[in-house]
């Protein structure tokens, strides 16, 4: 795993919004993005169309009957271009303040002629081995759909393809864009657990062969990112619950159904990260298991040897006493003997611990 450049923010900061009153819009977050862009994509059965806009004055709501008018915004720190949609589709002013303050947590809520649901999009960067969660907002009405997001992306690009290549996705109402969206969201987040799910692979091989300091780093690094996680996918059932039963003219049986799917893929998705946590935590105490057999080791060895020399500096200590009255001190063969029976004595213990296999 390559070098970290930046923590993972799991709580953004909301200085700016402390003692403001409520619908006051204030973009909370980071800004991703320079500008703010708007496409408008129209489709119905027959026709398909999608345009850049420069302003939000330029949207016709009543174009054509029976179309479907898709609005993407990339870029939600323009507090004016949130107001002025908000203005134009009659979006309440806790729902704009909602759509500028990145760091809700998944919910759906329900209005008299609209549908306001915040979800997630998870972008893993390679080179860091970190996920980072953006905001997208959707709006879904009688025949529109807005998404609002961070950053600018490709992310909805296959379902633009899609809609610009088939008539039968087209002859659905905004309901079914709305699931395609968060369909594809959940889909993305199969992509990053895979490659989360090779990185500790490998990092558990890298614990087995030669755990290290950095191995632990990495080891809290991804239990992180679990979080990260965890925190986006988990409140996302209870949305998907409540698209899927709740009782709503926006919301067609038939596209229930497709939610209710997408739904069992959340489930899936939240058994893998569960999966991945406990594989970590286990990892985490074969870790220190690990160190702690190691320090045993040694401390093994260090007590050994402390052993073997420990009658040997007895012995050395007594005869080092400057006695005058000591028998060995003047025998002609009294060093060799003391190194004889130091020699021996040591290579016994040596001996026996061998004999005991602690060497």
């Amino acid at each position: 795993m390559a070098k970290r450049s930046k923590k993972t923010t799991l709580i953004r900061k909301r200085g700016r919004k402390v003692g403001q009153p409520p619908g006051t819009l204030v973009h909370v977050g980071e800004q991703h993005s320079e500008n703010t862009s708007l496409t408008l994509v129209r489709y119905n059965q027959d026709l398909y169309s999608e345009q850049v806009l420069q302003q939000v004055g330029d949207i016709d709501r009543t174009a054509l009957p029976e179309q479907v008018l898709w609005c993407q915004v990339e870029g939600v720190h323009d507090a004016a271009v949130v107001q002025a949609l908000g203005d134009k589709f009659q979006l309440h002013p806790l729902v704009m303040e909602d759509i500028l303050n990145t760091d809700q947590r998944p919910k759906l809520e329900m209005h008299e002629d609209y549908l306001y649901i915040v979800v997630k999009t998870l972008e893993f960067n390679t080179e860091t081995s970190q996920a980072r969660a953006e905001q997208i907002s959707l709006v879904l009405g009688d025949g529109f759909l807005l998404s609002f997001q961070e950053n600018s992306t490709e992310l909805f690009q296959g379902v633009r393809n899609r809609l610009s290549s088939g008539r039968r996705l087209r002859a659905l109402r905004a309901d079914y864009l709305a699931y395609a969206l968060i369909d594809t969201l959940v889909d993305n987040y199969f992509l990053l657990l895979e490659k989360f799910g090779d990185n500790v692979e490998l990092l558990e091989e890298e614990l087995l062969n030669n755990p290290t300091p950095e191995t632990l780093a990495k080891i809290h690094h991804y239990k992180r990112e679990m979080l990260l996680l965890r925190k986006v996918v988990w409140p996302l059932r209870e949305v998907l619950v409540s698209l899927s039963r709740d009782e709503s003219d926006l919301v067609t049986r038939d596209t229930q159904m497709y939610v209710r799917d997408v739904y069992d893929h959340t489930i899936h998705i939240m058994d893998s990260i569960d999966t991945i946590r406990d594989l970590l935590a286990g990892m985490l105490d074969l870790y220190i298991s690990s160190v702690s057999n190691h320090m045993n080791e040694i401390m093994k060895v260090l007590t050994i040897f402390a052993s073997i020399f420990m009658p040997l500096t007895f012995i050395a200590g007594v005869y080092g006493m400057n006695f005058q009255h000591m028998p060995e001190l003047s025998m002609p063969w009294g060093y060799p003997i003391a190194i004889g029976v130091m020699v021996t004595i040591g290579v016994s213990l040596a001996a026996y611990f061998r004999w005991k296999k602690w060497l």
